[in-house]
């Protein structure tokens, strides 16, 4: 069809068609129905010649191409126009002969495609995207479900998230959320290879996990480490991941806030120093890296805030600083030791009813870190009256008026350290010194 086109329109504008008593003005070029063609004149003493140059797009790229020079007809001033018109027609020939011979896809042999030119800072995003998408993986979370009638046991995706490769050992991070409640567990890498997951341990406070597969090192690209302590809102970001299962997909924004606090969706245990940031996060990029211009990894998109569960420009990602430090322990150990009281505590909304500012104690085993100390429980007399416990009002000299505040002086305290709790008991403050232990499933 575009040889045809392009056969007609020379009959019927090129200048050697025109009848005896038609007048023509000199011009440098001539005109086809698709100006795109690259023509180009030539002129010597006792002719004009013009030649045609057909453009492979199979081969066109940003630097090089590949370009026929076809010679469409040669006009001399001694030719009849009749004579003209045969010399066209051949021309023509020639240049469909020329079309279907080197595979020049006829749609596209008329169209001339300048080579792409992107401004600086969308090579650098382009650049980032290439240089990390081999560290992000996609994971699926399996689960064995039985069939009702047939009562066969099934394997069936639940849920799926995003990860990255931490380091050459087949180490796979990613958010706990992600992996939980899974019987089986799948990782994807960029290449589309597929690898089953063994859990090497996971920190259900933080919101983090650590995988692990067996992989070749040649396919594992970890991803580079940066520092989350020295951020600045308004900073450039770009969040890599899986979003509804379409794998590999960037996103980017800024840095919209800082030292934001999110609870824990295991434990409602706080995180602190959490990156707010306006990138888009979607379900299924929890666990995917957050990274700055520089393609350094400076948190792990974990949550997202919205009324409809989709992006709403308010996404948290756990800082690496954090991560960094809940992930050595969990790839040496496979589990983190925190420090903890050894209480239960009643919800805030009821302390605040009582009218007073703290955290009251509901239960404080005798064999935990409190109950050594001394600290009450609540408990109920001999005729069914509430006698309220102890009611935690500052650790160390820092007040404590809710539940965040003793976690948030908690995780800046080691196993063993010494604390001096701060009690209300009765109408009387008291003060007493608790060692602090780690949880009774992690001695």
């Amino acid at each position: 069809m575009a040889a045809h086109s392009l056969i007609s329109t020379i009959f019927f504008t090129s200048p050697f068609s025109r009848s005896p008593n038609t007048t023509s003005t000199k011009s440098n070029s001539f005109c086809l129905s698709k100006p795109s063609l690259p023509l180009r004149k030539s002129r010597t003493n006792n002719s004009t010649t013009i030649t045609c140059f057909i453009i492979n797009s199979s081969s066109l790229t940003t630097t090089d191409s590949s370009v026929s020079k076809v010679v469409l007809f040669t006009k001399t001033p001694f030719l009849s126009p009749a004579l003209g018109s045969v010399f066209i027609f051949c021309s023509s020939v020639v240049l469909s002969l020329t079309l279907f011979l080197t595979g020049v896809d006829p749609a596209s042999a008329f169209v001339v495609n300048p080579p792409r030119k992107l401004q600086t800072d969308e090579l650098a995003t382009v650049r980032l995207f290439q240089d990390n998408t081999p560290s992000v993986v996609y994971i699926t979370n399996l689960a064995v479900k039985q069939d009702a009638f047939t009562l066969d046991v099934l394997e069936v995706p639940q849920g799926s998230g995003s990860g990255f490769v931490w380091d050459k050992n087949g180490h796979i991070v990613t958010n706990y959320h992600v992996i939980r409640g899974a019987s089986d567990l799948k990782v994807t890498l960029a290449d589309q290879s597929t690898y089953d997951a063994r859990v090497v341990g996971y920190d259900q406070d933080k919101d983090v996990a650590v995988l692990s597969i067996e992989a070749p090192k040649g396919k594992l690209k970890p991803i580079p480490i940066g520092i989350s302590a020295n951020l600045l809102v308004g900073q450039k970001v770009y969040a890599i991941g899986n979003p509804f299962g379409l794998d590999h997909t960037l996103t980017t924004g800024v840095i919209s806030g800082l030292r934001r606090e999110i609870s824990s969706a295991a434990t409602g245990r706080p995180i602190q120093d959490v990156i707010q940031t306006d990138a888009a996060i979607n379900p299924g990029n929890s666990g995917g890296p957050l990274l700055d211009s520089s393609g350094s990894l400076i948190g792990i998109n974990t949550a997202i805030y919205s009324p409809s569960g989709a992006s709403s420009g308010v996404g948290f990602s756990i800082p690496v600083d954090t991560v960094s430090g809940i992930v050595d322990q969990l790839v040496k150990f496979g589990k983190v030791t925190r420090p903890i009281l050894g209480i239960k505590f009643a919800p805030d909304q009821s302390v605040e009813q009582l009218g007073v500012s703290g955290v009251l104690i509901l239960d404080a085993p005798a064999n935990g870190p409190a109950g050594k100390a001394g600290l009450l429980s609540t408990k109920r007399d001999a005729y069914g009256r509430l006698i309220l416990g102890d009611i935690i009002t500052s650790v160390n000299g820092k007040k404590v008026t809710n539940g965040s505040d003793l976690y948030r002086i908690l995780d800046q305290c080691k196993v063993g350290d010494e604390v001096t709790v701060e009690v209300l008991r009765g109408d009387h403050k008291e003060k007493i010194t608790v060692i602090l232990e780690p949880k009774a499933d992690e001695s």
